[in-house]
């Protein structure tokens, strides 16, 4: 009898042990997601760089910090952010230290090896990046001879080392843990030659370094996903459906506006002429500036960028409009604002930035960085015209007090169908979108120099 039994549970017993291997399997594919629901938390391995997560003001900032912290909503739990080295993060992931990578992290076949990706959320490619003045790099033969460099343990080694593999003569020299933007800057400063950075990343710095240029591709296009531990396919799935929305209902588009709006749009001179003049014109007003900014409640460097798109610094500047000094004021708004002498710097700004939060106060129903960018429209094109725009948005089913809304139809100001419906008449619409465009350059500019 005893036998038997033990016959009947020797039987049994690897029978138990394939169950159990099974609901373990079924466990780890959940468990990730299940245990972050449990906890309310979840936590993103990125890098510390100017476009996956800062701080900036005692503030997270970063386009993939912004991402992350969306999907934690879309969660309905909280954020935790681990850094760490490039070549360190996906062993950090596989150690368990992080839920996912958010980090520009490009789709390549040795990382899908290691971890499991998210559907593409960004198109980039390689670009070669060297001087302004540097001529000799038309095609990918005349890499041959150079020395490229290049940060250790990303998608440019690879790629570098597969154009080695096809014959050219090229050296590529690496670097332990250098951000693409350190490298992009020794090739501003003509430290070094040759880099390679993603076309995002480049487009971005070019606002920073405007003597780089940005030669020829060495790559296809490639993808950008979140990586998640192999066979983690509920966090996965979670993820691809959070695109999915993000990318149907504009969160996507508002927070790819934040960090990227018009990088491709780049004017080296006017640049150049912005970067010699944050160092020659702007310290002589930057404390009035800041005493402005402070009292009104604005950051700083937006207003400075304000400034500097009005007049360049220039407090004598007057324009074909009858504008004048640093803030570009009109008479009748100057005499609203108690500005007696719209030439003297202290009166123009504290009149101008006074002004700024008046109309500030108007677009209360925007919501966060949308209000701030619709009232600089107003400054510039005046608010008339920015109710005909909302009342347009409106007729389109757009949100009138989104700026990406008003993108669209401040434009349409200057079409006879649409001026005719306006109590207000002809708006050269393209021009506030312009304006506003430069300036979020030129305070992305500043704002990086904080940081």
């Amino acid at each position: 009898m005893i036998r038997r039994s033990a016959w009947k549970y020797g039987m049994l017993f690897p029978f138990l042990l394939v169950l159990f291997a099974l609901n373990s399997n079924a466990g780890e594919k959940q468990g990730s997601l299940n245990k972050i629901h449990k906890t309310k938390k979840i936590t993103v391995i990125t890098r510390n760089n100017a476009h996956c997560y800062y701080t900036y003001r005692e503030e997270p900032m970063g386009f993939e910090y912004n991402l992350a912290k969306a999907f934690a909503d879309y969660l309905g739990v909280d954020l935790t952010i681990e850094t760490f080295p490039w070549a360190d993060m996906i062993k950090a992931l596989n150690k368990g230290k992080g839920d996912f990578i958010a980090a520009s992290t490009t789709i390549t076949p040795s990382r899908k090896r290691m971890v499991d990706f998210s559907d593409e959320y960004l198109s980039i490619q390689q670009r070669v990046i060297v001087h302004e003045d540097n001529h000799t790099i038309k095609n990918l033969a005349d890499l041959n001879g150079k020395i490229i460099h290049v940060r250790k343990a990303t998608s440019y080694e690879e790629r570098l080392s597969e154009l080695q593999r096809k014959g050219l003569d090229l050296t590529v020299k690496l670097h332990d843990d250098v951000p693409t933007e350190e490298l992009i800057r020794q090739v501003a400063d003509k430290e070094i030659e040759v880099t390679v950075a993603d076309s995002i990343i480049a487009e971005l710095n070019r606002r920073y370094y405007p003597n780089i240029k940005i030669g020829i591709p060495i790559d296809e296009p490639q993808s950008l996903g979140w990586a998640v531990r192999k066979k983690d396919k509920a966090l996965l799935s979670a993820i691809n459906t959070f695109f999915g929305k993000i990318k149907t209902d504009g969160t996507f588009d508002d927070i790819y506006r934040d960090y990227y709006a018009n990088v491709q749009i780049f004017d080296r001179f006017d640049l150049k002429k912005f970067h010699q003049r944050i160092n020659t014109r702007l310290p002589k007003y930057e404390t009035i500036i800041k005493k402005a900014a402070k009292q009104y409640g604005f950051d700083w460097r937006l207003m400075a960028a304000i400034i500097y798109q009005e007049s360049h610094f220039n407090p004598r500047a007057k324009s074909h409009r009858g504008v004048r000094g640093l803030m570009q004021l009109t008479k009748p708004t100057a005499q609203e604002m108690g500005v007696t002498n719209r030439l003297d710097p202290e009166q123009s700004v504290m009149g101008g930035v006074r002004y700024l939060r008046k109309l500030y106060q108007r677009y209360d129903e925007a919501q966060g960085f949308d209000r701030t960018l619709i009232t600089l429209a107003s400054y510039n094109v005046g608010p008339r015209h920015i109710a005909s725009a909302q009342r347009i948005a409106r007729e389109k089913r757009l949100d009138p007090h989104k700026w990406s809304s008003l993108e669209q139809t401040l434009p349409l100001l200057c079409y006879e169908k649409y001026i005719k419906a306006s109590k207000h008449g002809y708006c050269r619409g393209s021009e506030p979108v312009r304006y506003v465009n430069r300036i979020l350059a030129y305070f992305d500019i500043l704002r990086r120099q904080a940081v």
